[in-house]
């Protein structure tokens, strides 16, 4: 592709189709193919633009999918020709708390990731960087490593502690030993399996106390460029959110005479269009990450942002604004997509305002709203509303997927065994009269007329409810509270009775009645007027 022209000039709404084309220019980048989007992990075959020690890069693209819902890359990556075994003493771009780990551990890869959700493939497609849900976490060490179970404990340890993970529960219990799924991704002969450590830990849950860290390694950190919009309230708020860290050793050049090291943090997050609280697909910076561009980061080598329009050649299904003349194409995962780029090192990208905040507008009119508003715990119900229209003679089923959760034991029903009950859903609809309506309200007619209101001549309105659903949600055993009352009852009744019933009683001494020889002999005393015995 060749740069058809220099200029920045803008592009035109009110000008023709033709004029339009003419304006956009072409971004020298070469058609490759790779499996990630332009400027990917295959950087192999990527120069750099010019011979440098170090080296800093940032991109974010915007990938709208069919299913309203908009996905978001970002990859910052630093370049570093040294060597790590010497040991270092002075760093620029690339984060030292890192690198001293590097050093330390003699490793060659290492691969992270912490992922909250899903991915879902057969309505989102597949993902620029797969990865399971948890956390992830492969190395491979230098084949000059003794002991390399002894490494990867230590090494897990150390990496707890910078990512606040729970790594250090990584043992030989979760640890296993890939020989074909986990090659190398970088150059070198080090395939024995023997250096080369998995373990993932699916439970983990990702928050802010991980990303804060992972965005510290960044040379700008969270100041400048494409991380300030990673806004914690707006990432963790979403479908999908995986944030990754890849370190290996890449080509330097085409013919590979030398080598440089590689750092790549990637950030990858799906908006879903329904949970924001959105009732059309409309989407910009702002919406997605509350924040909007002002500058790149002033490290940066390059700083662009990439929008697909790959389904939007001539502008019919969306609208992008603001529109850039340039335009760059990549293979990515087998297809041919093509992209508007914004360069942010550019100042002409931002405009007068100083601030870029791109927006996506369907330009169709959909018929598919969808209003949905999530529950609150113990303060509102979930609020699902759906305006569709039904084919004759059709079936529609609308599934909704829950969690089921434990209930505080003073909210469970009298017999929750049986199950708690959801409220009946209502469907009200327009239906096709037979025969042309009558709309004078003033004219006698029966009142069973008037059950079903006229909307208009041609159809009458009706509302439908269905039956009540019956979830069954995980119960504890309530004998065991029976049975503890009981038990707590009779020790409180024992004990305590038995030393109430010790405090309370009064004791007297009695003296034990004569016998009868006793009583006769002290008769015949009395008799005699002698003592009593």
């Amino acid at each position: 592709m060749q740069n058809l022209d220099s200029r920045p000039a803008p592009y035109a709404k009110d000008q023709t189709q033709e004029a339009a084309e003419e304006e956009r220019q072409w971004e020298a980048t070469e058609v490759k193919e790779a499996d990630h989007v332009p400027d990917t992990m295959q950087t192999p075959d990527v120069p750099p633009p010019t011979p440098a020690k170090d080296q800093f890069q940032e991109e974010l693209v915007i990938r709208p999918l069919h299913s309203g819902d908009i996905y978001a890359s970002f990859q910052f990556r630093t370049m570093w020709d040294t060597d790590f075994l010497r040991g270092i003493s002075h760093y620029r771009l690339f984060p030292k708390s890192l690198g001293q780990v590097i050093s330390k551990f003699s490793v060659r890869e290492l691969h992270i990731s912490f992922t909250q959700g899903y991915w879902r493939t057969m309505q989102w497609g597949q993902p620029f960087l797969p990865s399971p849900p948890g956390a992830e976490l492969w190395v491979w060490f230098q084949d000059t490593v003794t002991d390399v179970d002894g490494a990867w404990k230590e090494l897990t340890n150390v990496l707890s502690g910078i990512f606040c993970a729970s790594l250090n529960f990584i043992d030989s219990t979760n640890t296993v030993q890939p020989s074909a799924s986990f090659k190398p991704l970088g150059l070198g002969n080090v395939t024995d399996q023997r250096f080369l450590r998995y373990a993932v830990l699916p439970r983990e849950i990702v928050c802010t106390e991980n990303l804060t860290p992972w965005k510290k390694l960044l040379p700008c950190g969270s100041k400048a460029g494409l991380a300030v919009l990673m806004k914690s309230e707006k990432l963790f708020h979403s479908s999908f959110h995986s944030q990754a860290l890849h370190f290996r050793p890449v080509c330097q050049d085409w013919k590979c005479k030398s080598t440089v090291w590689e750092l790549r943090q990637t950030l990858n997050v799906v908006f879903d269009l329904h949970t924001s609280g959105q009732g059309k697909r409309e989407w910009s910076l702002f919406k997605m990450f509350s924040r909007t561009l002002t500058e790149a980061c002033p490290l940066a080598s390059s700083s662009k942002v990439y929008v697909d329009v790959t389904d939007n050649p001539q502008g019919e299904l969306f609208e992008l604004s603001p529109t850039t003349p340039l335009l760059s194409q990549a293979v990515v995962l087998g297809d041919r997509r093509t992209y508007s780029v914004y360069d942010l090192t550019n100042q002409a990208t931002f405009g007068q305002t100083r601030s870029l905040n791109m927006l996506l507008r369907w330009r169709a009119a959909e018929s598919g709203y969808i209003h949905y508003q999530p529950s609150k715990d113990r303060l509102r119900p979930h609020l699902l509303e759906m305006l569709v229209q039904l084919p004759p003679n059709s079936v529609t089923e609308v599934t909704m997927q829950f969690e089921r959760a434990l209930l505080k034991w003073t909210e469970y029903t009298p017999d929750p065994n049986h199950g708690f009950y959801v409220g009946s859903s209502v469907i009200s609809a327009l239906v096709p009269s037979v025969v042309a309506m009558d709309t004078n309200s003033t004219r006698e007619c029966p009142l069973f007329s008037s059950f079903f209101p006229c909307k208009e001549e041609s159809s009458y309105f009706m509302r439908v409810y269905t039956e009540p659903l019956l979830v069954n949600l995980p119960t504890p055993d309530f004998s065991m509270p029976y049975n503890v009352i009981c038990l707590t009852c009779t020790v409180v009744a024992v004990g305590y009775g038995s030393l109430y019933n010790l405090l309370t009683r009064t004791f007297q001494v009695e003296e034990p009645s004569p016998g009868l020889a006793k009583r006769l002999a002290n008769i015949i005393r009395r008799l005699r007027g002698v003592p009593l015995l």
